[in-house]
C-alpha cells in the first residue's frame, strides 16, 4: 500500500518577501530538494520568464524586490499543478499588496492636539518628565497610551516634535504596519531634507535621520508600533522616544517601561464628573465606571453621550448602561458604550460615522466627510463637531479627523449589517470623484503647460476646494498625497478600475518631481493591473511608461526596457501617436543608459517627429535634449548644442523653469566639449540658480559636476575642486552613484595633474567609505 504523501506547503499568509522565499524553501524539501541547477534547467527549459532575477534569489531572505514571473516558474518546476500555481499567484499579489501598503504613512512635524479631558496618570507622567532615550508605554487597546504621550509631549517646551501612527494593529487588512523606511522618508522631509537626498536604503535613511536629530532637542513619537523590528531603525541617541504598543517590546533593550491600566476609581469619577453635574450621587458614577471596565476609551465615549444629553442625570445613564447589559448580555465596556453612543445619535451622524470607518485613508477633512454623506459643508462640519466632542471621533491636527481602530471597527461592523452595498459603494464613487478631479485641478495648476498629458475629464460636479493657486495646490497635495495613494490602490482592487488608471495617471507628475518612488510605484503597478483586468489597453499602457521612468530613475534599466517595449507595441495596436512618442523618448534614454547611442538616437528622432506632428510642445522640447545629450556621447557636439538650444528656447516660451534648467546644464556640457568655457560656465551657473529655487538636488549635482569639469578644461583648478568637492557632497546626500563617480573622476584628475597621487588615489575605485562632505550653500 502506498503511503500518503502530505501536502506541499501552503503560501497563503504570506505578508513578506521572507515569507515567501521560506515557503519556496518548504517547497523545495517538499520536492525532493533538487538542486538549483536543476530547477534552472527546468525553468529554462519550460517557461522561461522574462524579467531580472536567478533562481537562487528567489528563495533568499532579504530581498527588497522580486520577480513574480520567475517565482511563479520556480514554483511550476517543482510541483506544476494549476490549483497550487494560482495559490501562489494569489500570495505574492497579497505579499507584493502588503508591501505596498505599508510604505504609505503619514507623519506629522509636531504633535496631535492635547486631549481638553486628560486626567490622572500622574505618577505616569512623573515618569516621563525624568526620561531619557527610549521609553515604552504599553497596555491594551483604548487603554490610554496615545494620549498619555500625546498629553506628555505637549508638557516639554522648546524641542523639536515628530509624531507617527505606525499601524501596528490597524483593523483594516489595507492599512498594513508600516514601513521603517517609508515612516524615515517621512521623518527626514519635515526635518527639511529636501526629497532628493534621501537615501533609497534603510539603513542610509537611519543614518541620515540621526544626523538630521544629533544636537537638536527633540521628541519623537512613535505610536501604536507592531514589534522591535519595526521601530529599532527609527530610534536615535539624541531624541527622548516615546514607543506605545499593545505589546511589551522586550527586545528593545534598557529603556523607561510604563504598563498603563485601566483607570482607577478616582480617576474615571473625575473624567465622568466633567462631563455632568454628580454631586451626592457617585453611587451612579461607580456604576457607569464599572459597567465601562474603567477603560478609558469606553469612558470618555459615555462622558460625551452625557454632555450631549444635559437633561439625563448620570444615575439614568448608569440605568441605561445596566438595561442594554441585561437584554444584550454584552460585557464588553467597549462595545457597550460605542453601541449606546451611537443608537443616540441622529440618523445622518450615524451614517457618516459608519462610512467613515470605510474612508480607505488614515485621516480626512471636511470636503471628503461631505463627499461620504453626500451633504453640503455646513451640515457636516455640524456632524464632524458633534461626533469629536462625544468622542467618536478625533482631531489630531485642525481640519483632520480619524478614528480610534476600536470605533473603526465598530463602525465598519455596523455599516456591513445595517446599509446597503450599493450605498456604500455610491458613498465611495462620490469619495473617489472629489479626489480625481480635485487632484486634476491641482495639478492644472501646478503644470498647466502638461495638462494635455493628464487624462481628460468629463464635467463634474464636485464639492472640493479651491486649488487654482499654485502654492495651496501643492499643499493640499502634500497634505493628501497618503490618501491619494491609499485610494489608487483601494479602487484597483475593489471594482473601480478607471478611478485607479486615471488619479495614478493625473498625479504622475507630482509624485516624480517630489521624489516618492515608493508611491509611484505602488500607484503605477496597480493601475496597469487594474487597467489590463479591464481591458483598457490605453490605460495599461500609459501605466507602463510611467512605471518604466520610475524605475529608470532607480537604476532599474532592465525592467524599464521591458515596460517601454510592452508600451509601445499597444500604443501601435491602438494607433495613439501621442502614447507613441512618449513610448519611443523613453526608451531612447533607456538605450542611452546601455551605451546604445545609435538606437537611442534612432528613438528619440522617431518621437521627435511624432511630437511635432502632434503639437505637443513639452514632448518636443523634452526629446530635443534629450537627442542632444545622445549626440554629445556620440561624439558629435555642434548638433547637440543646436539641439539644446532650440530645445532651451521652447522651454522659455512654456515658462517651463525644470525644462530651461535641464537644457541650460546640457547645452553647458556641449559647449564645454566644444571649447565654448565661458559660455558654458553662464549656462551652469543659470541652471544650478534654477535648480536652486526649484529645491531640485538632482538637477543641481548635474550642474555642478559640468560646472567642474568646465573649470578644470579652462585651467582654473583652485575653483575646479571645490565645485567638484560641492558636487560630490550632494551627490552623496541624494544618494546618486553616478554623478558621484563623476565628481570623484573630476577631483582625480585634478589632484593627479598636480602631482598630489596620494589624494588622487582616495577618488578612484573603491572609494573611501568617509563622511559626507559638508556642503555649502550654491
Amino acid at each position: 500500500m502506498l503511503e500518503e504523501r502530505d501536502p506541499p506547503p501552503d503560501p497563503a499568509g504570506c505578508r513578506s518577501l521572507d515569507e515567501l522565499a521560506a515557503a519556496l524553501r518548504s517547497l523545495k524539501a517538499w520536492a525532493g530538494d533538487p538542486s538549483y541547477d536543476t530547477i534552472t534547467r527546468r525553468v529554462n527549459a519550460g517557461f522561461a520568464p522574462a524579467g531580472r532575477g536567478t533562481v537562487v534569489d528567489c528563495f533568499r531572505d532579504g530581498r527588497r524586490r522580486i520577480n513574480p514571473e520567475l517565482v511563479v516558474a520556480v514554483v511550476a518546476s517543482l510541483h506544476d499543478d494549476d490549483v497550487y500555481l494560482a495559490r501562489w499567484r494569489q500570495a505574492i499579489r497579497v505579499t507584493l499588496a502588503e508591501r505596498e501598503a505599508a510604505a504609505n504613512v503619514r507623519v506629522l512635524a509636531g504633535l496631535p492636539s492635547d486631549a481638553n479631558s486628560f486626567v490622572g496618570r500622574e505618577p505616569h507622567l512623573a515618569s516621563l518628565e525624568r526620561a531619557a532615550g527610549v521609553c515604552v508605554i504599553t497596555g491594551m487597546a483604548g487603554v490610554g497610551k496615545t494620549q498619555l504621550a500625546v498629553h506628555a509631549g505637549h508638557r516639554r517646551t522648546g524641542e523639536t516634535k515628530l509624531f507617527v501612527d505606525l499601524r501596528g494593529f490597524h483593523p483594516d487588512e489595507s492599512q498594513p504596519p508600516a514601513e521603517p523606511g517609508a515612516v524615515l522618508d517621512g521623518f527626514l522631509r519635515a526635518l527639511g531634507v529636501p526629497a532628493r537626498q534621501i537615501p533609497h536604503d534603510l539603513n542610509a535613511r537611519s543614518a541620515l535621520f540621526r544626523d538630521q536629530v544629533a544636537g537638536r532637542q527633540a521628541l519623537v513619537i512613535l505610536d501604536n508600533a507592531a514589534d522591535e523590528e519595526q521601530v529599532r531603525p527609527l530610534l536615535t541617541p539624541d531624541a527622548l522616544t516615546l514607543v506605545t504598543s499593545r505589546r511589551d517590546l522586550s527586545g528593545l533593550g534598557p529603556a523607561t517601561r510604563i504598563d498603563l491600566d485601566v483607570f482607577s476609581s478616582r480617576e474615571a469619577s473625575e473624567l465622568l464628573s466633567g462631563a455632568t453635574p454628580s454631586e451626592g450621587d457617585r453611587a451612579a458614577v461607580e456604576r457607569v465606571a464599572q459597567r465601562c471596565g474603567y477603560l478609558p476609551l469606553a469612558l470618555r465615549v459615555v462622558a460625551g453621550q452625557m454632555a450631549a444629553t444635559p437633561g439625563w442625570s448620570v444615575a439614568d445613564h448608569a440605568d441605561r448602561l445596566d438595561e442594554r447589559h441585561r437584554n444584550q448580555r454584552i460585557d464588553d465596556g467597549v462595545q457597550l458604550a460605542l453601541q449606546l453612543s451611537e443608537q443616540g445619535l441622529p440618523e445622518r451622524r450615524r451614517i457618516l460615522l459608519r462610512r467613515l470607518a470605510g474612508h480607505p485613508g488614515q485621516d480626512l477633512d471636511v470636503y471628503a466627510a461631505a463627499a461620504l454623506l453626500d451633504a453640503e459643508l455646513d451640515e457636516t462640519e455640524e456632524h464632524l463637531r458633534r461626533l469629536t466632542a462625544e468622542h467618536l471621533i478625533q482631531q489630531p491636527v485642525p481640519g483632520r479627523f480619524v478614528l480610534h481602530d476600536l470605533v473603526r471597527a465598530y463602525a465598519a461592523d455596523r455599516a456591513a449589517d445595517e446599509e446597503r452595498p450599493a450605498d456604500r459603494q455610491a458613498a465611495l464613487t462620490r469619495l473617489f470623484d472629489l479626489f480625481l478631479y480635485a487632484a486634476s485641478a491641482a495639478m492644472d495648476a501646478l503644470h498647466p503647460a502638461e495638462k494635455h498629458r493628464r487624462p481628460e475629464l468629463e464635467p463634474h460636479a464636485v464639492r472640493a476646494p479651491d486649488l487654482s493657486d499654485p502654492k495651496a495646490a501643492l499643499h493640499w497635495l502634500d497634505t493628501e498625497r497618503a490618501t491619494l495613494v491609499a485610494i489608487c490602490l483601494h479602487a484597483a482592487r475593489n471594482g473601480w478600475p478607471s478611478y485607479a488608471v486615471r488619479l495614478a495617471a493625473t498625479i504622475y507628475t507630482y509624485l516624480d518631481n517630489g521624489g516618492y518612488p515608493a508611491d509611484a510605484i505602488a500607484v503605477h503597478s496597480e493601475a496597469r493591473h487594474a487597467a489590463a483586468r479591464s481591458g483598457d489597453l490605453a490605460g495599461e499602457a500609459n501605466a507602463l511608461v510611467n512605471l518604466a521612468v520610475v524605475h529608470w530613475q532607480l537604476g532599474r534599466h532592465p525592467e524599464a526596457l521591458e515596460q517601454l517595449t510592452e508600451a509601445l507595441a499597444l500604443f501601435r495596436r491602438l494607433g495613439d501617436g501621442r502614447g507613441q512618442a512618449r513610448a519611443l523618448g523613453n526608451l531612447g534614454v533607456v538605450h542611452n543608459v546601455f551605451g546604445n547611442h545609435e538606437a537611442s538616437a534612432a528613438h528619440h528622432a522617431q518621437a521627435l517627429d511624432q511630437f511635432a506632428e502632434i503639437g505637443d510642445r513639452v514632448g518636443e522640447a523634452n526629446t530635443l535634449t534629450n537627442l542632444g545629450d545622445v549626440y554629445l556621447r556620440m561624439g558629435r557636439p555642434s548638433d547637440a548644442a543646436d539641439h539644446h538650444r532650440r530645445a532651451l528656447a521652447l522651454f522659455r516660451d512654456l515658462s517651463h523653469r525644470g525644462g530651461e534648467a535641464t537644457a541650460l546644464t546640457n547645452l553647458g556640457d556641449a559647449d564645454t566639449q566644444l571649447g565654448n568655457h565661458a559660455a558654458a560656465l553662464d549656462s551652469y551657473d543659470k541652471a544650478v540658480a534654477i535648480f536652486g529655487e526649484l529645491g531640485e538636488r538632482y538637477g543641481q549635482t548635474c550642474a555642478l559636476n559640468g560646472r567642474g569639469e568646465a573649470l578644470s578644461a579652462a585651467g582654473r583648478s583652485e575653483e575646479a575642486l571645490t565645485t567638484f568637492t560641492v558636487a560630490l557632497g550632494t551627490a552623496r546626500l541624494i544618494d546618486d552613484p553616478s554623478e558621484q563617480a563623476r565628481a570623484h573622476a573630476g577631483l582625480a584628475a585634478l589632484h593627479e595633474a598636480a602631482g598630489d597621487t596620494e589624494a588622487a588615489a582616495r577618488h578612484r575605485p573603491p572609494y573611501p567609505l568617509d563622511a559626507v562632505v559638508d556642503v555649502p550653500p550654491t
